[in-house]
């Protein structure tokens, strides 16, 4: 069998108010085939859910998917963050499975956030509900925030 990389970040708060992305690498036991990849994407987007309290998909080169980040860094939020221009063999059908998720509101695939295995949105509905304060009770029903 064969392995293949696809990195995966974690966004952690350090003592001093900084945030750094701690990156690790996921290891599956077989390198997909073009016929799995077409029917892989929201399989794979269920599993990586359910793996963390808060999950973002993003991209590296993205500023929207960095402020979102940010936002969850500088409130303490330990989110798993998959970059996925980062995965050369799931990335772009996961976006694409992604945009779909979405619907018609969003146009842009980019940040996608996840908070309990729920789909929040993309950076407006995350920034909506930071703004008007449910963003705060849901990650504390997520178990992503103590206090």
């Amino acid at each position: 069998m064969m392995y293949y990389r696809a990195p995966v970040a974690a966004a952690s708060a350090n003592s001093d108010s900084s945030c750094s992305i701690t990156w690790g690498w996921h290891y599956d036991t077989h390198v997909p085939t073009s016929r799995q990849i077409s029917s892989e994407p929201l399989e794979r987007i269920v599993k990586l859910v359910s793996r963390s309290a808060v999950v973002i998909f993003s991209r590296s080169s993205c500023c929207m998917c960095h402020a979102v980040k940010r936002l969850f860094c500088g409130m303490g939020v330990n989110a798993t963050v998959y970059e996925l221009d980062q995965d050369p063999f799931l990335g772009k059908e996961i976006e694409r499975a992604l945009l779909n998720l979405l619907g018609d509101y969003s146009k842009t695939s980019v940040p996608v956030v996840f908070i309990g295995g729920k789909l929040v949105g993309a950076m407006d509905r995350v920034m909506g509900s930071h703004i008007n304060g449910t963003l705060v009770p849901l990650l504390k029903e997520a178990g992503a925030l103590w206090l």
